[in-house]
């Protein structure tokens, strides 16, 4: 990409991140039957939006001179994974946090780089069970569960 959009992009998700930090503290911090509270997760998101667009922002000074091989903006890819994260979002509830969060990512995966599906469906799988496994069996949060049929 461009060094001038992802300074934008880098300077543009910063300050979403601290949005998102300093909004999240107005949250309650527990809820009921939960140790996790409902603040907890968007800063941690906020936190590493931050972490990301501070490596994005230091990636730019460390950019080469651009060669003529450069790709252009890839709207089919960023089409397929928009559509696709607004299903995430529409089917969350219905099929529960694993299912839907496992198909995103296997798609996710696929999307930008054909191929590989043992590795992608070994990391969509361990990354979907593994989070929800820790949120809500160790740290005894909430997520949807599985659909019951």
């Amino acid at each position: 990409m461009s060094k001038t959009f992802d300074r934008f992009a880098g300077i543009a998700f910063l300050l979403i991140g601290l949005l998102f930090v300093l909004e999240s503290r107005k949250i309650s911090e527990s809820s009921y039957g939960s140790s996790v509270g409902p603040d907890i997760f968007p800063i941690g998101l906020g936190i590493l939006l931050i972490l990301l667009s501070m490596r994005l922002l230091y990636e730019t000074f460390r950019y080469q001179a651009v060669d003529g091989n450069s790709e252009g903006v890839q709207y089919g890819k960023f089409l397929v994974i928009f559509i696709g994260a607004v299903l995430y979002a529409a089917l969350l509830e219905p099929l529960g946090y694993v299912i839907t969060t496992f198909a995103f990512l296997l798609l996710a995966f696929q999307t930008m780089e054909r191929g590989k599906w043992i590795q992608s469906l070994v990391i969509a799988g361990a990354f979907s069970f593994g989070v929800y496994y820790l949120f809500a069996e160790f740290l005894g949060g909430s997520l949807p569960g599985f659909p019951v049929f």
